[in-house]
């Protein structure tokens, strides 16, 4: 069986290299990328099985990203993180095509739990 890939994207290093530890552990590939564009130029580089994707980055913010995903990979599940949210955020995000979305700080051992199910579909 082939290692599912998982991209995460999110500005703050620490988050990145937090989950990178963590999906590697759970024995899944992982690309780190700071910000939409690099988000957007990877998938067309190399389509992942899974998107991590930060709400509130610099430039593209994640809600646009997650757009621009859907519009050219409406197969790749995307994972919206967010540290701030509404019931109007939540409700775009979802409507934007996410398969769900996690708050911060976001409890990990769900987050693990949710990948996993979604890498394993």
């Amino acid at each position: 069986m082939r290692m599912k890939s998982l991209l995460i994207v999110d500005d703050q290093t620490g988050i990145r290299l937090l989950l990178d530890e963590i999906f590697r552990t759970e024995g899944h590939l992982t690309t780190l990328v700071a910000n939409g564009l690099k988000a957007i130029q990877e998938i067309e580089h190399k389509i992942p099985d899974c998107v991590l994707l930060d709400m509130n980055m610099p430039g593209l913010d994640g809600l646009e990203v997650l757009r621009r995903i859907k519009k050219g990979w409406p197969e790749i599940p995307v994972i919206m993180m967010t540290a701030y949210t509404n019931s109007d955020l939540q409700a775009e995000i979802i409507e934007s095509g996410a398969t769900t979305f996690f708050e911060k700080p976001f409890n990990i051992s769900e987050m693990v739990e949710v990948v996993n199910k979604i890498l394993r579909s």
